[in-house]
């Protein structure tokens, strides 16, 4: 199958122990080289044991060659040795991020529905930018909801890689890919049921678009 020009970026569930690193490596493996990127996502954990629960998680990811990437915590990523960090609009700056973690990591930063906050985060040294969120999402609430032509222009006009996010799913997930969205970051759609099955239904559709 062709590898299609957007891909898969998923972002784990809040729930990381147990199985959970067997579920991963079967949604890396159901369509290789369609998932690039893993973020991970725990909430209400200290540092230690969000360390504890990633290492299998980091390994899995590099075994495969998909980057591991870090939401909100610089420090956590430094001290995984991650490839790069998701910044929120109040997590940091993505120059504080590229001082602590070096030039080669991936930077990326949450930008709504805004083409300014987009632009300002590609100017600080970002290296995407994550509209959305584009459907309703049970994930994570957000009352921003960017239109296609957003993702139309900044393919169009900027050089800096785009992820789409918010309650994207294999039935919605083809205007999106058309529009110019580079990524499209999902994680109800994978881990909400069989992951495998899911990972198949995105490469179809996206290859398909």
């Amino acid at each position: 199958m062709t590898q299609p020009a957007c891909q898969l970026y998923l972002i784990s569930p809040l729930q990381v122990g147990g199985a959970f690193p067997e579920r991963l490596a079967r949604a890396i493996d159901a369509a290789p080289g369609l998932v690039t990127a893993f973020q991970f996502r725990v909430k209400d954990v200290d540092q230690h044991e969000a360390a504890t629960l990633a290492e299998p998680l980091l390994e899995i990811c590099r075994t495969r060659d998909v980057a591991f990437i870090v939401n909100d915590s610089i420090a956590l990523a430094k001290r995984l040795g991650a490839d790069g960090v998701h910044l929120g609009q109040r997590d940091g700056d993505p120059r504080e991020a590229r001082d602590e973690l070096g030039r080669d990591a991936q930077i990326g930063v949450t930008c709504h529905a805004s083409r300014h906050l987009a632009i300002e985060a590609g100017e600080a040294g970002a290296d995407y930018v994550a509209f959305g969120a584009f459907y309703p999402s049970e994930t994570k609430a957000s009352e921003h909801r960017p239109e296609l032509e957003l993702l139309e222009w900044w393919h169009e006009m900027v050089e800096i890689p785009c992820v789409a996010i918010g309650g994207i799913t294999p039935a919605n997930c083809r205007p999106l890919v058309e529009a110019g969205a580079d990524f499209l970051a999902v994680s109800g759609a994978i881990w909400s049921g069989d992951e495998t099955e899911a990972v198949k239904a995105f490469a179809e559709q996206m290859s398909a678009s």
